[in-house]
Parts: C-alpha cells; sequence; structure tokens
C-alpha cells in the first residue's frame, strides 16, 4: 500500500469520525426534541387527512387544511435540519398516536369533528406547544433552538383556532 493511498484512508476515516463525533454533540434533549416534533407534525397531518375525508363542516375542513400545508412545511424544515446534524427524525407518527388518531377516526361523522378538534386540535397541539416552548428556552444547539422558536407561533395559532372551534361545538347550557 503506498503512502498516498494510506493518507487517504486516514482522511476518509478521520472524516467519518468527524462526523460521528459531530452527531454525537447534539445534545440528547434535542435529539428528543426533534423526534417529538417529527412526530407531532406528522400525527397531526395524517389525522388533519382523515379529517378532510369526515368532516362535513367548513371551518373543521379549513383547520385540518391548514394544519396539513403548516407541518408538511415545518416537518420538510426539520428533516432538513436534522440531516445537518446527522440524525433521522421518524417519517410517522408514533405508535400512541396512531392508536388516538383510530379512536377519532372510527367515530361517526356526527361526533367525529367535536372529538377531532379536542383530541387532535387542542390536545395535542398544547402538547406541541409545551414541547416548542421547552426546546425555544433550553434546547444547546442554537438551530434547533433557533427552530422552535421560529415555529412556535404557527403551533400557538393552531391551538388558539382549535380551541376558539371547541367552543362553537359545545352543546349550549
Amino acid at each position: 500500500m503506498s503512502s498516498r493511498t494510506l493518507r487517504r484512508g486516514v482522511q476518509v476515516l478521520a472524516v467519518l469520525i468527524a462526523g460521528a463525533a459531530f452527531a454525537d454533540n447534539l445534545a440528547p434533549r434535542d435529539q428528543v426534541f426533534l423526534e417529538q416534533a417529527a412526530q407531532h407534525g406528522h400525527a397531526e397531518q395524517s389525522a388533519s387527512r382523515l379529517a378532510l375525508t369526515k368532516t362535513r363542516d367548513a371551518r373543521v375542513r379549513a383547520l385540518a387544511q391548514r394544519m396539513i400545508d403548516d407541518n408538511a412545511r415545518v416537518v420538510e424544515e426539520l428533516r432538513t435540519l436534522a440531516a445537518s446534524k446527522n440524525y433521522t427524525p421518524p417519517r410517522e407518527p408514533s405508535m400512541l398516536q396512531k392508536g388516538k388518531e383510530m379512536l377519532v377516526g372510527g367515530l361517526s361523522e356526527d361526533h367525529f369533528d367535536r372529538r377531532y378538534v379536542h383530541q387532535m386540535g387542542v390536545v395535542t397541539n398544547e402538547t406541541t406547544v409545551q414541547l416548542f416552548e421547552e426546546a425555544a428556552r433550553e434546547a444547546r444547539d442554537p438551530d434547533v433552538k433557533a427552530f422552535a422558536t421560529r415555529h412556535l407561533p404557527t403551533v400557538r395559532d393552531h391551538l388558539q383556532t382549535a380551541r376558539e372551534l371547541k367552543v362553537a361545538f359545545e352543546p349550549a347550557r
């Protein structure tokens, strides 16, 4: 083996090790945020696609479409960010989120809208807001922190819209 080949091999190995070290430099908390943010985004998209097929209410349809569109952009940006950190985020909701969607999806059209707005609009977005707020405050990686900060207003807006819609579906007293 020539010294040039050996040097080239050492350089390739150094690049591989540096890449692995770079991924290891992403704090576990930041990795957890990226994982959960991806899962939440996929869950909202999936449940909202279901809502588009089941709802007859224009307000629910508008919320669902907005959540699909906004989460598509957020998830795509998250993938790009994660790739730059040598991390591969999940490409689907968690098993728990899939189960919740199945329960909501099994409801009749008469009950679906109210449950979708409550479960996928309010409850899920309350959790997502907390997740993004924590990352915006505490993420160690500046790019992860900036991502969470940049998308927090969108998540808060989804929650506010869902809360307003939930009130519209509550029975009159």
